[in-house]
């Protein structure tokens, strides 16, 4: 009975605590337990930074595709302090982002000619979709399945996305009109903007270019002076100042909509099942992309700061911010790069930063609603387009294309495809090309014909190198899945091939062929039996546990019989130099012309060496 109880205890000790479960699914709560004033120092000067930042950035990333600027506001509040509450990192910052805001541009253009009531309506749908999505890919934990998508993938949608935010913007920063219907094509957009023959709005690029040389001067001052001086806030203040001044508004430069006082509040979203079935397509392959977005900056971020990220619980709080946010009239988003890694340069400790940039936003609009009235869409469009050129990372992409060509063609394939095709599928695309080059090199198997030379050696057989006619040795390598099926066989095929009519016995080395599945499992039955029928005496070495179940499940092992399947032992080589020895039995002295044993003879396992 006392053992009983003691087990009782042992097992109560092992299961979590409510409060425990708290923390592990709210990591900002976690953080508490050792909180300081060091660290709140730290988190509200990094926050305050942030918003300096995300307030610009909210306001252009809405107007990318149309949506009025305090959209972007309420998703920089709502999204970015609930994605704060439930982030594995310490210092990424949720909420819109460029690369989510060029992609919903694009998703968008499927509903055709929609009112912007009815395009508000569709965005924060889009966002409950994505969320959903996104939650349930958690609730699989299927998270940590972002790992087998190459990297090459984000990077060429980064560069596809950049050069499209540019193209898009164009006609804002050039003063343009009446460039057909906004759901064309980028590209064809764009011809329109370069051939259509109304002159330039000069005040309009005027502006454009004061908002881009003010944004980069002050970014010069806070490098070389390492001040923190917000250059894109205060670019966008110094333009709407220009056009309060003198009056540019009348000129014909367009200003942005009026910005209501007011925060966001929590309101349904429009259910709509025809509008959600002709989205969810699209839905997919933003909340793929969010997620792909999201985990590469928390683990660039982790990488600098140590920190040991759960991937799973990282998508959890991707998919409760946009499913969160889609009650409080947020658009989609993601992990910003360019805020995440101003949080972590300004000292943030914890995730309270962004909580605390979240607040400083819904402060901005109280205190500054009234004079956003004043800002100019050219402004805006001078934002993107720095943004667009900083989104390029030109060393990363340089050795991604100069790693293997495997990752050049992902790169540019994606990049083409955003450009040519459509901004979220190209990620799709990207992936499936991903795992369509990747499949057949995971399906590699390698055969190596192994030799017994003079001196009782074990090496790798050279081209000129005469093998044994009554022994074969050889050593497999690869994946052993339904996948290499085909060149499995074609090696086996090239065994049989290598025998003679002198052949006795075949010894296979099987200790690194990884996950087999039943299909090859077949094909090596098959091969036992037509050895057998030759009166060859097949033997597997180096086999490891899970291949040995595996083998006793598929009954090879009772077909082999089981003195013939020799299991790896803790020496290497050692189950090899067994079988070698038990193949000598079957041999009895009937060597050929060129065995090292009719010299000298080797009897113990122990007197064979091998050169690897």
């Amino acid at each position: 009975m006392a053992e009983e109880g003691s087990s009782q205890t042992s097992e109560t000790k092992k299961s979590p605590s409510v409060v425990e479960q708290i923390y592990r699914w709210v990591p900002a709560l976690e953080s508490l337990r050792d909180y300081s004033m060091t660290s709140l120092r730290k988190d509200l000067f990094a926050g305050v930074t942030v918003a300096a930042v995300a307030v610009p950035q909210a306001m252009a990333y809405a107007s990318i595709f149309g949506m009025p600027v305090e959209y972007g506001l309420y998703t920089a509040i709502v999204m970015t302090g609930i994605g704060a509450l439930f982030d594995s990192s310490k210092q990424l910052i949720n909420g819109p982002t460029n690369a989510i805001s060029i992609a919903m541009l694009s998703a968008l253009a499927v509903l055709g000619d929609i009112s912007p009531e009815q395009k508000i309506a569709a965005a924060i749908l889009m966002a409950f979709l994505i969320g959903s999505i996104q939650t349930g890919i958690t609730l699989l934990r299927l998270g940590d399945l972002s790992r087998y998508i190459s990297h090459a993938v984000i990077v060429g949608f980064t560069v596809g996305a950049s050069i499209l935010l540019i193209l898009d913007q164009l006609k804002n920063a050039l003063g343009l009109k009446g460039l057909g219907d906004p759901h064309d094509h980028f590209l064809y957009r764009f011809w329109l903007t370069m051939t259509q023959s109304a002159p330039l709005h000069w005040q309009t690029l005027g502006i454009a270019l004061v908002t881009i040389v003010v944004a980069l001067g002050f970014r010069w001052i806070n490098k070389r002076f390492r001040l923190w001086i917000p250059e894109l806030l205060t670019a966008i203040a110094i333009a709407a100042t220009l056009v309060w001044l003198f009056q540019l508004q009348a000129s014909g430069v367009s200003l942005v909509s009026k910005v209501p006082r007011n925060l966001p509040s929590f309101k349904l979203p429009q259910f709509d099942w025809e509008m959600s079935r002709d989205m969810l397509s699209s839905a997919t392959a933003i909340a793929l992309l969010g997620l792909l977005e999201a985990i590469a900056m928390a683990k660039s971020i982790a990488a600098k700061t140590g920190q040991k990220l759960d991937i799973n619980q990282q998508c959890l709080s991707e998919g409760i911010a946009n499913l969160g946010g889609s009650f409080f009239q947020c658009f989609p988003g993601s992990g910003s790069l360019t805020r995440s890694y101003i949080n972590h340069q300004a000292g943030a400790a914890t995730q309270w930063s962004g909580v605390i940039s979240a607040v400083a936003v819904a402060s901005t609009i109280l205190v500054f609603a009234p004079l956003a009235q004043y800002i100019p869409k050219a402004a805006l469009a001078g934002v993107l387009i720095m943004t667009a050129t900083r989104m390029v990372d030109i060393p990363g992409l340089l050795y991604h294309i100069r790693a293997t060509r495997f990752d050049a063609i992902i790169v540019v394939a994606t990049a083409l495809s955003a450009i040519l095709v459509s901004v979220e599928f190209c990620i799709l695309i990207g992936v499936l090309l991903s795992f369509f080059i990747y499949v057949p090199r995971a399906a590699r198997v390698e055969l190596t014909e192994l030799i017994l030379s003079d001196g009782g050696v074990i090496r790798e057989r050279g081209p000129d190198e005469p093998s044994c006619s009554r022994m074969k040795l050889y050593n497999f390598e690869g994946e052993l899945f339904f996948g290499s099926s085909p060149e499995f066989e074609l090696q086996l095929e090239k065994i049989e091939n290598d025998l003679s009519d002198d052949t006795l016995v075949v010894i296979l080395r099987v200790k690194h062929i990884r996950n087999p599945d039943a299909v090859c499992m077949e094909l090596l039955d098959r091969f036992l039996a037509r050895l057998e029928a030759r009166g060859v005496q097949l033997a597997l070495s180096g086999v490891r546990e899970d291949l040995y179940q595996t083998l006793v499940g598929t009954g090879i092992v009772r077909k082999l019989g089981a003195a013939r399947v020799f299991r790896e032992l803790s020496a290497v080589w050692s189950s090899t130099t067994t079988a070698i020895n038990w193949g000598y039995q079957v041999i009895d002295n009937r060597y050929c012309q060129h065995c090292p044993r009719k010299n000298v003879a080797y009897n113990e396992p122990d007197q064979w060496h091998f050169m690897i």
